[in-house]
């Protein structure tokens, strides 16, 4: 069982925002939720009507193209050309390009410095066409490319969601952990007969009983279960099994269960029974309603386990809570690593502005786990040139300018409204130890106060050269790990 979803699915939030030429059929078309159809007496005034996108013959350029707005932006890992029913007007190659968009809105497609995702590669005529991909950065829209013109009737983007939770949470940390948009996945299920268990994660309500997971009747005394990876790890503090449009056929209870059990990037964790702890106990369930449960005791949970019993169908399950510290750090760790190599440049700048630093630690990704993270970080930092060193301490404010960017203010706290005198002494301080050592003071401020900063420069004026140089790098380094800290995790004083 696959563990992708469909990146382009209309129902995330997809969109084909542009194309080259839609002379006999539409480009939208091509993300539509059904299976193609053929109709051989469907003709309009430009000639057959497909059930596709479809391009006029001779294209001037030698290929065409299509671009799409990704509905919940991720790293795309395999990607289905369908060209069933284009018999004699099937384009006989395909490329897929990605781009990282800062906004969801394109200016002008053809002026996007895309990134190759897939080479172009033969496409078969009527053929569900289903390409791997080698895993690459988070994008955010993929253009498709067809060569030399003709249809595709459908196209799916197949990957993991990768969401900046930073911005999908409240201002309490609090989402829908299990919500595919967010990058919850079924990773087990006990049976899928009707209708898969990835359903259930979908966003907005089913639109019909095949909008859900549907097991077939149970002959036996055993229950149907699903598993859920959540988005991250959270306190579960409410549960909601949805039995919307399953009337007949609904099951007779369920249970939750969750557990505790997060592994390194993309391996699976081992989970057995006794890992399990039941959050809701086994409770009734009615025909075409949504049922909500509160959990009394919220423990962290990386995975949730829905029991139905005996059987039947559930069209949606939504789990709400909060995203723990561990689990923010999992999250934003992941989110650094799918990062385009710029926007990654961009984040590993604000904490530390070495730029050999940001170069090599950009290299080493990915990291996985913020222990590895900051394990990485101190590495390559102690290998750095004394000249790097003080290219990070120029980036500084001194001590007691409150004119810098927010994040330094906000480390620099002990300062604010400070004694004028004490201000006042930072400020010859400051230019003193930089008159002696030709950088800025360097401290980890967070918590101390002006006069515990004071004392610190008049002490450290005293040291040689070398150490002082020596002492500025290893403040530079506890600077550098709160920040990485604090990028992983939601920054609620602009909310």
């Amino acid at each position: 069982m696959t563990r992708w979803i469909d990146l382009a699915d209309r129902r995330l939030g997809g969109l084909v925002l542009a194309a080259s030429d839609e002379w006999f059929a539409s480009k939208e078309h091509l993300l539509d939720p059904e299976p193609p159809v053929y109709d051989p007496s469907r003709y309009w005034a430009r000639g057959k009507l497909m059930d596709g996108w479809e391009t006029r013959r001779h294209s001037p350029t030698g290929d065409d193209w299509a671009v799409v707005r990704l509905g919940a932006p991720g790293i795309v890992r395999s990607v289905i050309v369908d060209t069933t029913h284009f018999r004699g007007n099937a384009p006989e190659r395909c490329a897929l390009d990605g781009h990282a968009a800062a906004s969801p809105v394109l200016d002008d497609a053809r002026a996007i410095a895309w990134t190759p995702l897939l080479d172009w590669t033969d496409v078969q005529p009527d053929h569900v066409n289903h390409v791997d991909l080698a895993a690459g950065h988070r994008v955010t829209h993929i253009r498709l490319r067809i060569a030399p013109d003709g249809g595709v009737a459908r196209l799916r983007v197949l990957g993991d969601a990768v969401t900046d939770l930073r911005v999908a949470a409240d201002r309490h940390g609090a989402l829908d952990l299990a919500s595919v948009v967010n990058g919850g996945v079924v990773e087990a299920v006990s049976e899928q007969f009707f209708s898969p268990a990835r359903r259930i994660l979908q966003v907005g309500d089913a639109r019909d009983m095949s909008d859900g997971w549907e097991t077939r009747r149970r002959r036996d005394h055993g229950h149907d279960w699903v598993v859920v990876r959540l988005a991250a790890v959270g306190l579960v503090d409410r549960v909601e099994v949805d039995t919307t449009h399953f009337l007949g056929n609904h099951p007779q209870s369920c249970a939750v269960d969750t557990c505790h059990r997060p592994a390194a990037s993309g391996e699976q964790p081992a989970i057995t029974d006794d890992t399990w702890h039941e959050v809701v106990p086994t409770s009734a369930l009615g025909p075409h309603a949504r049922h909500g449960f509160d959990v009394d005791v919220p423990r962290p949970a990386s995975h949730v386990r829905l029991r139905i019993h005996p059987d039947g169908g559930v069209a949606r399950l939504r789990v709400f809570g909060r995203v723990t510290e561990e689990g923010w750090r999992r999250a934003g760790v992941r989110w650094l690593d799918a990062a385009p190599a710029a926007v990654a440049t961009d984040i590993l700048t604000r904490c530390c502005a070495s730029s050999r630093w940001v170069d090599r630690m950009v290299a080493r990704r990915p990291f996985g786990a913020f222990d590895e993270l900051c394990a990485t970080a101190d590495e390559v930092w102690w290998k750095l040139d004394p000249d790097d060193w003080r290219e990070a301490f120029a980036a500084h404010p001194r001590i007691g300018d409150r004119t810098g960017p927010a994040h330094t203010r906000r480390e620099q706290s002990g300062t604010a409204g400070a004694d004028p005198e004490v201000l006042d002494a930072l400020a010859e301080g400051n230019r003193a130890y930089e008159q002696r050592f030709d950088h800025v003071f360097l401290i980890d401020a967070a918590g101390r106060s002006a006069g515990e900063m004071l004392a610190e420069l008049h002490e450290r004026l005293g040291t040689d050269p070398d150490t002082e140089l020596e002492v500025a790098a290893e403040q530079q380094r506890r600077i550098t790990r709160r920040r990485l800290d604090a990028m992983t995790r939601p920054d609620r004083r602009q909310q």
